[in-house]
C-alpha cells in the first residue's frame, strides 16, 4: 500500500507541476499584455470560486488542515470527489496566477489518495487513518524533491508525534513519490544555488536579526489571513461562490502593474537565491506578497500557503541581505545566502514546523554550511512567532471551520504529567516470610484495608502484588498457613515507573484489573520506589472534588 500509494501521489504532483507551470506561462506571460495579467487571476477564480460553492466544496483551503481533520475528526475519511476537486481547482487557481502554493493541495491528494485505495480495499478506519501520513509524505516528497523533509514533515506536523509507529510506511511512501518524480521530470532541485560559506562570525547576528524580521512578518502574515478570513466567513452562505473574485480581482490589479506578483513565483525566487534581484522590487514583493496571498486565501481561493511563504521569506532575506552586504561587505556573504535562511525563518515562523523547515533547505541547496545560520533564524522566528501568535496557523483555520484538532500543547501536558507527581510511599508492605493469615489480619489493621492489592516484599526485594481475593481463596483452600511467597505470583508483575506519563496508570489498571500499582526502578524492576493508586489518578484530574455525596446532591436537584 506504500508503495503504490507513493507511486500514484508522486505522478499526480508531477501533474500538478506540469499543469500549473506550462499552463501559466501562456495565461500570462510576464511580457505580454497587461489585459491578460488582469484578466487570468479574475476569471480563474470566478471559475474556481463556482466549482468549489456548486460541486466541491470540500476542496477548498490549502489542503493541511483538512488533512489533519480527515485524521482527527473524520476517521481518515476524504472522499474521491474532494481528491478530484482539490486537483482540478487547485489547478484552475494557480494556472491563472493566484499567488498560492501547490504543495498544501498535495498534501490533500495524497492524502485522499491514500484514503480512497484504503476503503478500496476494505480496510478498517483505524487502518485507513494511519494510510493518511503516509500520503501526505509522498505529496511533500515530489512537490518539493525533498523525501527526507517530506518524513518529517508528517510526522511533526501531520501527526504531530515524531516516534509514530507509521515511520516506516512514512519513509517507503516518500522514497517512491521521489522516485516518480525523479523519473517523469529528473533530479533537478527545486533551486539551483551557488554554494555559500561564513565569511564572518557577525553574520550570525544578522541572521539573528533576519529570524526576528522573520518571525514579526510571519505574525502579522498569519492574524492578517486569520482576521480577513472571519470576516468573509461571517458573510451568507449564498454569496460564498464569488467571495474568490474578490482575490482575483486585486491580484490581476496587482499583476497589472507589476507582473512579478503574480503566480508563486518560484522564478523569482531563484533569482533572489542567486542574488540577482534588485533591493527595491524585493521590498516591493514582500508587501504586494502579503496582502496578495492573505487576501487570496481569505477569500475562499485553492491553494496552499507553503509556497507563498517560502517566497516572502526569500525576499525579506534579500532585503535583509542586500542592505547588509552593502553596509558590510567584507565581513557578510552575497544576498543570495540571506534569502535562503530567509525561507526558512518564515516557514518556521508561519507553518511552525522547524525541523521540516531545516531539512527541506539542506535538501533544497545540499549545501551543509548554511545549516547553522538557519538554525538560529528558524528558532528566533518561532520563538518571536509563538509569543505574539499562540495558536499555529493550520490549528487556528481547523477552528475557524469549528474543528477543533490537538494540538502540541495538549500533548505536551498529557506528557508532563508523570507518575512521579503522585506515586507515594508504600507505607504498607507484607513481608514474604509471614503465613496467608498474618497477612490478612495486617490487612484488616490497617488504614489502608480498603485497597485491594499489596505489596510483597522479601526484605528490600519486591516480589509481586497480592490481592485480597488471593488471600481469601488461599484461607477456603485451607492453606491460611502458606507463607505469602509461596503463593504470590513473581513473573509479569504490573507495573510503572516515576517517569512515565499517568495516562499509563490508568492503561495498566485497567488491562490488570487493579486499584494499586507499584512503581519500581528502571534498572531493577525489584527495587520498589513507591505505589500509586487509582484515588491518587484521579485525585489529580480534580476529581475527588466531587464526592459521592455531593453528587448525589446534584442528581436530587
Amino acid at each position: 500500500m506504500s508503495l503504490l500509494i507513493g507511486a500514484l501521489t508522486g505522478m499526480a504532483v508531477v501533474a500538478f507541476i506540469v499543469l500549473t507551470e506550462r499552463l501559466g506561462m501562456r495565461l500570462y506571460p510576464v511580457h505580454g499584455a497587461a489585459w491578460r495579467r488582469l484578466a487570468m487571476p479574475v476569471a480563474g477564480s470566478l471559475t474556481m470560486g463556482y466549482l468549489l460553492f456548486r460541486y466541491f466544496p470540500n476542496a477548498r483551503g490549502s489542503g493541511v488542515p483538512q488533512t489533519k481533520a480527515a485524521l482527527f475528526a473524520h476517521d481518515g475519511y476524504i472522499s474521491l470527489r474532494t481528491v478530484i476537486g482539490k486537483f482540478v481547482c487547485t489547478a484552475t487557481t494557480l494556472a491563472s496566477g493566484i499567488p498560492l502554493g501547490r504543495e498544501g493541495p498535495s498534501v490533500q491528494v495524497g492524502a485522499g489518495i491514500a484514503s480512497v485505495l484504503g476503503r478500496w480495499l476494505g480496510l478498517r478506519p483505524e487502518k485507513v487513518k494511519a494510510l493518511i501520513p503516509v500520503g501526505a509524505a509522498a505529496a511533500i516528497a515530489a512537490a518539493f524533491n525533498t523525501p527526507m523533509a517530506a518524513v518529517v514533515f508528517a510526522l511533526e506536523e501531520v501527526v504531530g508525534d515524531m516516534h509514530a509507529p507509521v515511520l516506516g510506511s512514512v519513509v517507503l511512501a516518500s522514497a517512491t513519490s521521489w522516485a516518480m518524480l525523479r523519473l517523469l521530470l529528473g533530479n533537478d532541485p527545486l533551486f539551483k544555488v551557488p554554494q555559500y560559506t561564513l565569511v564572518h562570525p557577525l553574520e550570525f547576528g544578522i541572521y539573528a536579526l533576519l529570524g526576528v524580521a522573520g518571525g514579526f512578518l510571519s505574525v502579522a502574515f498569519t492574524q492578517l489571513l486569520l482576521r480577513m478570513r472571519k470576516y468573509f466567513l461571517k458573510l451568507p452562505l449564498k454569496t460564498r461562490w464569488w467571495h474568490p473574485v474578490v482575490g482575483g480581482l486585486l491580484v490581476g490589479v496587482m499583476g497589472w502593474f507589476v507582473p512579478q506578483a503574480l503566480g508563486v513565483g518560484y522564478t523569482y525566487v531563484g533569482f533572489a537565491l542567486n542574488g540577482t534581484m534588485a533591493l527595491r522590487l524585493m521590498a516591493m514583493l514582500v508587501v504586494l506578497k502579503l496582502i496578495g496571498v492573505t487576501v487570496s486565501y481569505a477569500t475562499g481561493n485553492a491553494g496552499g500557503i507553503f509556497g507563498p511563504a517560502l517566497f516572502l521569506g526569500a525576499m525579506l532575506g534579500g532585503v535583509i541581505g542586500t542592505v547588509a552586504h552593502h553596509l558590510l561587505p567584507a565581513y557578510t556573504a552575497t544576498p543570495g545566502a540571506y534569502a535562503l535562511v530567509g525561507m526558512g525563518a518564515l516557514f518556521a515562523g508561519i507553518v511552525r514546523a522547524p525541523m521540516t523547515s531545516v531539512l527541506m533547505i539542506f535538501e533544497m541547496t545540499r549545501d551543509y554550511a548554511v545549516i547553522v545560520p538557519l538554525m538560529i533564524a528558524n528558532l528566533t522566528s518561532l520563538f518571536i512567532a509563538s509569543r505574539f501568535q499562540e495558536e499555529p496557523i493550520y490549528e487556528a483555520l481547523a477552528h475557524q471551520d469549528g474543528i477543533h484538532l490537538p494540538s502540541a500543547a495538549d500533548r505536551d501536558e498529557l506528557s508532563q504529567r508523570t507518575v512521579s507527581q503522585v506515586m507515594k510511599s508504600a507505607e504498607v508492605k507484607l513481608p514474604a516470610e509471614i503465613c496467608v493469615y498474618e497477612a490478612m489480619e495486617a490487612i484488616k489493621e490497617t488504614r489502608f484495608g480498603k485497597f485491594r492489592h499489596w505489596p510483597v516484599m522479601d526484605k528490600e526485594f519486591f516480589l509481586g502484588m497480592i490481592g485480597t481475593e488471593t488471600l481469601e481463596q488461599a484461607l477456603d483452600d485451607g492453606q491460611g498457613d502458606r507463607p505469602l511467597m509461596t503463593v504470590v505470583k513473581t513473573t509479569d508483575v504490573p507495573h510503572v515507573h516515576a517517569d512515565q506519563p499517568i495516562y499509563t496508570v490508568l492503561d495498566r489498571m485497567c488491562a490488570a484489573h487493579l486499584d494499586l500499582l507499584p512503581v519500581v526502578h528502571r534498572a531493577d524492576i525489584h527495587k520498589l520506589e513507591g505505589i500509586v493508586t487509582l484515588r491518587d489518578v484521579l485525585d489529580t484530574y480534580g476529581v475527588d472534588s466531587l464526592s459521592e455525596d455531593s453528587v448525589a446532591a446534584q442528581r436530587t436537584s
